[in-house]
């Protein structure tokens, strides 16, 4: 099976924008051995903001361009530098592709981008891509990386879209505010569910369930199904490839 996971901020980074060494590790491992039983795993990674704000130590997130912008430089390079060192203690290779709006939107910058992921997947190489926020400027870009996946997702012609997020699913209420929220296990048709989208996920992030819901849309409609799934547990993605129960899932439009 092609999926393409899609990790959050809040997976990767604590609050103050330092990695999270032991889940962004478990994280890893797990990818890693997905793809020895013979996935092809395509990861959308966002982080580069985050790990920026820490490592340039500054209080929280820029509202500035220019600041997000030079934050997104420092803190990519610390997030493939990580990814590279903890994939390659599993002899798995990862390479970067990052993107901007332009080159999902123009038919031959999309073409270029089609052909160099297939081309990595073939080589038996990871995928990260990322949004190239160090120069987008249309919020930082394509808008959020939930989109972001979902676009990847139907280009790379996936089965399954993932998005590991800092929630269990979609609910019918924000389940950190009101405890008599119930997690919604499938949805068939996105129309029933829209009111039940919030707003902005954490305060590292530009994420929430809106974001999710309208890459859920990108997905269903080209025939890939979605899951919204907690990436405080990795380990997940094993009942999820196997076709567990877990989080929410998105029926695709066959």
């Amino acid at each position: 099976m092609k999926i393409v996971i899609k990790v959050g901020t809040s997976t990767l980074a604590y609050p103050n924008g330092c990695l999270n060494i032991r889940r962004t590790e478990e994280l890893c491992k797990v990818i890693s051995d997905l793809k020895n039983s013979g996935q092809e795993i395509i990861l959308v990674s966002s982080g580069a903001i985050g790990m920026g704000v820490g490592k340039l130590s500054l209080k929280e997130r820029p509202t500035d361009m220019p600041t997000k912008q030079a934050a997104a430089a420092v803190g990519q390079c610390e997030l493939m530098y990580t990814y590279d060192r903890l994939f390659s203690e599993y002899n798995h290779t990862v390479a970067q592709i990052l993107l901007t709006a332009s080159d999902v939107r123009q038919e031959d910058r999309k073409g270029n981008f089609i052909n160099t992921l297939n081309r990595l997947l073939e080589l038996g190489v990871l995928p990260i891509v990322n949004e190239n926020d160090s120069v987008a400027t249309e919020e930082i870009g394509i808008g959020d990386n939930d989109t972001l996946a979902a676009i990847v997702a139907v280009n790379a012609g996936a089965e399954l879209l993932v998005l590991l997020s800092d929630i269990d699913g979609l609910y019918t209420a924000d389940p950190h505010r009101q405890t008599g929220a119930e997690l919604i296990p499938v949805v068939a048709d996105l129309a029933e569910v829209e009111g039940f989208a919030g707003g902005k996920g954490s305060s590292l992030g530009t994420g929430g369930m809106r974001t999710k819901l309208a890459a859920a849309k990108i997905c269903t409609a080209s025939g890939c199904d979605m899951i919204i799934s907690n990436g405080d547990k990795p380990s997940l993605l094993y009942g999820i490839v196997g076709g567990e129960k877990i989080g929410t899932r998105f029926l695709a439009k066959r």
